[in-house]
């Protein structure tokens, strides 16, 4: 069912639905810190697939769902290989229900849900910049807000979720501590983000250096 459902979600029709488009944008608004335009109801939906379906999305449901299957958490799933394909199902819906929401109601007051790194500042200030953006949020002029369509979608979800979970783990406090989970996860994506793209050069960089010597 939870598989079922998350497919729904991620259907086109369905997401573009959900996302309204931000008719208040104002095309000539920049971000504070570059040239950034706002954000498009056609870029929401993409962040909506690529925050769950995506490369890194992906990486981190499969990593909870063995995490899960290896501790037999919930037990209500067992640790065989249906087990593990229950959990991962049940984190891609969660997901999809959770980036849907953040996308939909972000868009009513122009809430940006993607992550914008700090390049070029040490590395304790982009560390505390990937924990501040686990919370906050730019608007459609680039300027910080809380990230309120988040605090709304990340709980909701998994509040949500429990409609659809085995018994168990269709509790409140199941679904506190997946809240919890949501939150550090989200700080997890952005360290990724903050910093992948300059270890990924460096590592590139440095196999290229040996290829030519």
């Amino acid at each position: 069912m939870a598989q079922s459902a998350g497919a729904q979600l991620l259907m086109p029709g369905t997401l573009a639905s959900t996302v309204a488009p931000d008719s208040n944008f104002d095309a000539a608004a920049t971000s504070s810190s570059d040239t950034r335009q706002p954000i498009t109801a056609k870029e929401r939906i993409e962040w909506v697939a690529q925050s769950t379906v995506g490369p890194e999305g992906v990486a981190g449901e499969l990593v909870g769902a063995g995490w899960g299957t290896l501790f037999n958490s919930p037990k209500a799933y067992g640790t065989h290989w249906q087990g593990f394909g229950d959990r991962l199902g049940m984190s891609v819906a969660g997901n999809a229900v959770s980036d849907t929401l953040e996308a939909g109601l972000g868009a009513a007051w122009g809430e940006d849900p993607r992550y914008f790194r700090d390049d070029g500042a040490s590395f304790g200030h982009r560390l505390g910049h990937a924990a501040k953006m686990t919370f906050m949020a730019e608007d459609r002029n680039g300027n910080l807000m809380p990230a309120y369509a988040r605090f709304v979608a990340i709980p909701g979800s998994n509040f949500l979720s429990n409609a659809w979970r085995a018994p168990g783990d269709d509790t409140a406090s199941r679904a506190t501590i997946r809240t919890g989970i949501g939150f550090l996860g989200r700080f997890g994506s952005n360290v990724f983000d903050e910093f992948w793209p300059d270890f990924k050069q460096k590592l590139f960089h440095r196999g290229a250096e040996q290829a030519h010597n």
